[in-house]
């Protein structure tokens, strides 16, 4: 049987990432849909951020996504956010969106541009260094659209020398989050692909460099919970990019598509004793919010993640045990099945209510006024958004 008192200890221990973008305007690739009362300085996504974390009491960290969220000074960002309630989380490089990247940033042909690729990374390392960041987020768009237009080894030989530079920089207590994807925007062929092609660079540079899934990046019908159990045994999981998608990387709130993949993914976890803070995993959201009020969205998919941690941890593991070594498949299915089949609303209530929070974390924003506040104030100056 579980322990229930057990169950709630986690649940209140567990910790979650929120993104600094998610707070500002985003969209679909035909149109950015402004919303009134986004922040409009990284100041003011991390207010928005420690809002989260004030009525879900889960959401301590926020990551920052440079030059989004770039400023004169980052200790001075880092003490804002402490005053809040808050640190900073992962530093997110940009090596996508500068006209020199066409062809590629750490893997492009010109040594220039992969100078200025790899001078980037080591300027977030920098900035790790002044808010007190773990995590150096790295994701490359690199890749080619057409078959012979760049030479696909020398371009894996670029990226592990961009890799071992930015490595090499890291601080004792500092480590390197390696994401993949699976296509988008090189439709031919992407530098890093898939959790394989980020695992190997991840040996090869050592034991702080560690893989990063985003659980939208992946072909349809990928058995992600898979990786997680593989990446767990290798000790390589580092982190988690936390999202939905219906077909592509459509960044969706986490839950939102397939409630029971999150929950798989979350057993996995569990059944890896990786749920808890110390085992050094960053469960990050990273999340797109274009027709959606952006807080409440982004608490929504705090709770969806709770809620899918709270079924994986009431499995009763003994019973699933059992069922496995005797073979009967029916029984084991069914012990997984009973469990995510239950309520746990209730049971996170009570956890919320042991923290001191109200049980239910949108209705208690929504009655806050902090969204009617926002709108009124946050007026003139330029909204933060994808790209700002």
């Amino acid at each position: 049987m579980t322990d229930t008192s057990a169950v709630k200890r986690a649940l209140a221990a567990q910790r979650i990432e929120t993104p600094s973008w998610a707070f500002g305007n985003s969209g679909t690739r035909f149109k950015v849909f402004a919303q009134p009362g986004v922040p409009r300085t990284p100041e003011e996504k991390i207010a928005d951020a420690a809002v989260v974390h004030r009525f879900t009491g889960v959401a301590p960290t926020v990551a920052l996504h440079i030059p989004w969220d770039r400023v004169d000074d980052y200790q001075a960002l880092a003490d804002h956010a402490a005053s809040l309630g808050v640190g900073i989380g992962a530093i997110n490089t940009n090596v996508f969106q500068d006209d020199d990247y066409k062809l590629g940033s750490v893997t492009n042909p010109d040594p220039g541009v992969r100078r200025k690729a790899t001078d980037h990374l080591l300027e977030a390392v920098g900035i790790m260094d002044a808010t007190g960041s773990r995590d150096l987020k790295l994701w490359f768009s690199d890749g080619i659209n057409y078959p012979g237009q760049d030479d696909l080894r020398n371009r894996q030989d670029r990226l592990a020398a961009a890799l071992r530079e930015a490595y090499d920089r890291l601080g004792d207590q500092q480590r390197i989050l390696l994401e993949y994807k699976l296509f988008e925007p090189a439709f031919y062929a992407t530098d890093v692909p898939d959790w394989g092609t980020s695992y190997a660079h991840c040996v090869e540079l050592g034991e702080k460099a560690t893989v990063c899934i985003d659980t939208g990046h992946h072909a349809p019908g990928t058995n992600i919970e898979f990786i997680v159990a593989f990446l767990l045994r290798q000790q390589k999981l580092g982190a988690f990019d936390f999202n939905s998608r219906f077909y592509a990387d459509d960044d969706l709130m986490a839950g939102a598509a397939d409630p029971f993949q999150l929950f798989r993914i979350m057993y996995e976890i569990v059944r890896g004793d990786a749920l808890d803070p110390a085992y050094g995993i960053n469960f990050m959201l990273d999340q797109c919010h274009n027709i959606e009020t952006k807080i409440p969205a982004i608490i929504r998919s705090v709770m969806n993640i709770q809620e899918a941690t709270a079924k994986a941890l009431l499995v009763d593991r003994e019973a699933l045990a059992k069922a496995q070594h005797d073979g009967d498949v029916l029984e084991a299915n069914g012990v997984l099945m009973d469990a995510y089949n239950t309520d746990v609303r209730p049971l996170l209530a009570e956890v919320r209510a042991d923290m001191g929070l109200d049980p239910d974390p949108v209705a208690a924003y929504r009655r806050s006024g902090y969204q009617e506040r926002i709108v009124a104030e946050r007026v003139g100056g330029r909204q933060a958004g994808w790209g700002a």
